[in-house]
């Protein structure tokens, strides 16, 4: 998006939301959906065995996969401590991260968590990327359909 100044006669670039905070040092593991779903299918809980972030900010079009949390990825960087600090309260050691694609808020968010738990020493916690997000996941086929909270087909098609 670009914006002018009349006065200036000068077009700015308007920066991402994400230049304001430091790239990510760690690339995060990925997760594949296949695994992802082999995990639901064997009764592994999300919320419980592990934690679905949802950060697409049309989080309610077309779906989410099933347990996921929704957090707005503006706020997501400085909320990091707190996050972590759930998460290894409850136990969980395993937190997804996803957007549409996964090649942005999510691929980022991971990698930001996974420095986190690096400079914590933890090495029982991983920041996983959910492999081509909730776009691969909702176009994967009944079994992952099946595994939606409010899917809408229109959406994906």
């Amino acid at each position: 998006m670009t914006t002018s100044n009349p006065g200036l006669g000068a077009k700015e670039v308007e920066k991402p939301w994400h230049a304001a905070y430091p790239a990510p040092k760690t690339t995060a593991a990925v997760i594949t959906r296949d695994k992802l779903l082999s995990w639901l299918n064997q009764g592994l809980v999300a919320g419980v065995d592990f934690v679905l972030v949802d950060l697409r900010r049309t989080d309610f079009e077309g779906g989410t996969i099933r347990g996921s949390v929704n957090l707005p990825a503006q706020s997501l960087y400085s909320t990091i401590p707190t996050l972590y600090t759930l998460f290894s309260t409850a136990g969980v050691r395993n937190v997804i991260w996803y957007c549409g694609s996964s090649r942005g808020r999510g691929n980022r968010a991971a990698g930001w968590f996974a420095d986190y738990i690096k400079e914590q020493k933890d090495s029982e916690m991983d920041s996983l990327t959910l492999e081509q997000g909730i776009k691969g996941w909702a176009t994967g086929g009944d079994e992952y359909v099946r595994m939606m909270d409010e899917y809408v087909e229109a959406v994906w098609k």
